[in-house]
């Protein structure tokens, strides 16, 4: 009996470790996505010449430009490592986390052609349009790593689908948002950042109607998601079933995303400031994960609403059987 207990000690709970491996391979994701940024506003994307290596040398880097690439290189290996090892701990553990395989899974094939892309990038010398299509596989990865994360800490037992379980209003919301990373990639690489020195109309500008229509479809865009954002999160608070870390993740998404306007008009008033402009990705990236976080939270099949008199914690709703008992898992 004695020699089984240790035994069971030694052992490692998979899904203890699928929660470690997601949660780091989350906050380094979110790292490498603003350190891409710092190496994009100092202008170091051509810090290395080649790739992988930089310069035909994997370190130490003395100069400022090629030792920021060659970082956000080896943060970006770190992140493969951490998604691959999240994707062998899904699949060994089984029916377990099968919630937790399918966007392990997607994450490997995305982050492949982000891998692809990042060495395009590379040898075209920083092209406009691979730069801004690596962003966005970037946003999209971040994304799913969101999702992974947030699944890791569902229960098994509790029915959890992405097709079924979020609303129509928070697919508009994550979508949206998704949609304002493409018109703010497309004013930065369309070299419209200063194009409207006045905010949030833009009632005169030196500038090409061509670069002041870019920003204001892009300010459009960020009127049409806020609002589908602040409607999505303030109804999951207002919601009776709503649980505190559903509560306090759409609270969060309220402050960034005011933020995030405040960065925007910050960085359209400055002209386009580098720092500015990367306070402003990194405030977006964050905005961007909370939703994302709120929208796979809101997979979860809804508990039944507590009767008149009748109060559930936030821990007591997590385990309650989902309201339609005959919903199968997904697969």
């Amino acid at each position: 009996m004695t020699e089984l207990k240790r035994k069971d000690a030694r052992s490692v709970d998979p899904m203890r470790l699928i929660r470690v491996l997601s949660v780091l391979t989350f906050v380094t994701t979110y790292g490498l996505i603003v350190l891409g940024s710092t190496v994009r506003v100092t202008n170091s994307g051509m810090g290395c010449k080649d790739w992988p290596l930089c310069s035909s040398q994997a370190g130490p880097l003395s100069t400022f430009h090629p030792l920021m690439e060659q970082s956000h290189r080896y943060l970006a290996t770190l992140v493969t490592v951490l998604i691959i090892a999240l994707f062998v701990a899904t699949w060994r553990a089984g029916r377990l986390a099968h919630h937790v395989f399918i966007p392990a899974l997607v994450s490997v094939g995305v982050l492949v052609v982000q891998i692809v892309l990042g060495a395009i990038t590379v040898l075209s010398n920083n092209a406009p349009v691979t730069v801004a299509l690596h962003l966005l596989v970037a946003t999209f990865f971040l994304g799913i790593v969101t999702v992974s994360a947030v699944a890791a800490f569902v229960s098994p037992e509790r029915s959890w689908s992405l097709t079924r379980g979020p609303g129509r209003l928070a697919w508009s919301a994550v979508v949206a948002l998704y949609l304002v990373f493409i018109s703010g990639s497309i004013v930065v690489n369309g070299g419209a950042q200063s194009a409207c020195t006045s905010w949030p109309a833009c009632f005169s500008s030196p500038a090409a109607m061509g670069l002041v229509s870019l920003q204001l479809a892009h300010r459009s865009m960020v009127l049409i998601g806020s609002v589908l954002m602040v409607a999505f999160v303030v109804g999951l608070v207002r919601h009776k079933t709503t649980d505190a870390v559903e509560r306090n993740l759409a609270y969060a998404t309220l402050v960034l995303l005011a933020l995030q306007v405040l960065a925007g008009a910050l960085t359209a008033l400055d002209g386009g400031r580098a720092g500015i402009a990367d306070v402003h990705l990194a405030v977006g990236s964050a905005l961007w994960c909370c939703v994302v976080a709120v929208f796979a939270l809101a997979a979860r099949a809804r508990p039944p609403a507590p009767e008149s008199g009748a109060q559930h914690s936030p821990l007591e709703s997590r385990h309650l059987q989902p309201s339609n008992p005959s919903e199968s898992f997904p697969s």
